[in-house]
């Protein structure tokens, strides 16, 4: 039975929820062929149905053409489109308020993706002024003001903020430690610096865990093709 499935071809074409959808039964099964035919059907659109009914060169080839695409590391989108409005990201993180810094926090500690939109929800919102490069947002109200709507962002949005916190979070603990170590601080004190040093992005576990987990998905269609 020849089947039709259009197969996503950039980031840009998978919405966040249907990577928290895919990460937890990826999470959760270990059967390979069962996770291929899941792969189609979430990212694809299709049935399970469709999915099953496809060539078993054409699941792989399919299987193989998605997991690339998890290889594509995107920088950070500071500014999109999206229900009529644009959004921007946070343009001073170093000013988070109370309110902000604590649900980042608060939606970080499930160590998933499952509450990833509304960590977006905090760092991105409605971009109120302009002035050439610069911009203000919307001041913040709360992360599910947008954060159930993000669902259905871009993968590529969600994607490029975590790389950033990642690479941001690296970059503040090397020099942190540098700093440390010219000034000669004792290294055993250092043990809880990624935990306890003030500037340490809050969520940089989660990022951790969250970059294990899309490695992961890197490397399914290679280990279970």
């Amino acid at each position: 039975m020849k089947v039709k499935v259009t197969i996503p071809t950039s980031l840009k074409e998978i919405k966040l929820s249907q990577y928290q959808k895919f990460l937890k039964i990826l999470n959760e099964n270990e059967e390979s062929e069962f996770l291929s035919l899941k792969m189609i059907e979430i990212f694809c659109g299709v049935s399970l149905n469709v999915a099953n009914s496809m060539a078993k060169k054409d699941l792989n080839e399919a299987t193989r053409i998605i997991g690339e695409l998890f290889t594509k590391v995107p920088p950070l989108i500071k500014q999109f489109e999206f229900e009529g409005q644009t959004f921007g990201f946070h343009p001073s993180l170093d000013e988070l308020s109370s309110g902000e810094y604590m649900d980042l926090d608060n939606y970080s500690t499930a160590k998933d993706w499952q509450d990833m939109h509304y960590a977006l929800g905090v760092l991105y919102r409605p971009i109120t002024k302009t002035q050439k490069d610069k911009y203000l947002i919307e001041p913040y109200e709360s992360a599910r003001k947008y954060g159930e709507a993000f669902k259905h962002m871009s993968l590529e949005i969600a994607l490029s903020a975590i790389v950033f916190f990642y690479r941001l979070g690296n970059d503040l603990l090397i020099s942190t430690m540098d700093s440390l170590m010219a000034n000669q601080v004792d290294l055993p004190k250092l043990g809880n610096l990624e935990n306890d040093g003030d500037g340490i992005p809050l969520y940089m576990d989660l990022l951790r865990e969250m970059l294990g987990d899309l490695m992961k998905l890197q490397n399914y269609q290679y280990t279970n093709a």
